[in-house]
């Protein structure tokens, strides 16, 4: 019995051994997919915590190949915009803490660490009908020097988030949101 044993044990390490280099073992690991438009960026929240005396002047969407942008125009201040962009289960006002309807299979709440002197857009939402990945802004509130938008998208799907210096001397804070992973 110890002999068949041991030519059993020989034969399967043997097939393992011959098997490995030509990539047919098992492995524990899963198979990934090459990312979507080689984007990286993942949906967990964007921050910075910079402060800016600048005022929130304008919105503006595009759409791109790979994603939807959105743009969020500031005047000239001092400091460095700052942000905090994450995916929320229901858009809130800012102080009242209330909830605010956002369309969408997701919801992105935008802060602005910078004040509004109107509301943007002046009708105070924007609908992206026939769009990839957006659905609706809203317009949520300007309270205490920050300034926060409700983002209505498609689906929980990878974003980014960086500031752009405007030829005007202000500050843009763009946010893209990918199609699809």
């Amino acid at each position: 019995m110890r002999t068949k044993n041991r030519r059993r044990l020989g034969a399967v390490t043997l097939a393992a051994a011959l098997a490995a280099p030509l990539g047919l073992a098992a492995t524990t690991g899963t198979a990934t997919a090459a990312p979507y438009c080689g984007i990286h960026w993942g949906s967990l929240p964007k921050t910075s915590s910079n402060m800016t005396t600048a005022a929130v002047t304008g919105v503006r969407s595009g759409r791109h190949e790979c994603y939807d942008r959105i743009v969020f125009d500031l005047g000239r201040g001092k400091g460095k915009v700052g942000y905090n962009v994450r995916y929320v289960g229901t858009v809130t006002g800012p102080g009242s803490g209330l909830p605010v309807p956002v369309s969408g299979g997701a919801r992105i709440q935008v802060t602005v660490n910078a004040p509004a002197t109107k509301r943007i857009p002046a009708s105070g939402t924007i609908n992206y009908t026939g769009w990839e990945t957006f659905r609706q802004l809203k317009w949520v509130a300007s309270f205490e020097g920050y300034t926060d938008f409700g983002l209505g998208v498609r689906a929980r799907l990878p974003m980014r988030v960086f500031v752009l210096s405007g030829p005007d001397g202000g500050q843009r804070l763009v946010v893209d949101v990918a199609h699809r992973w």
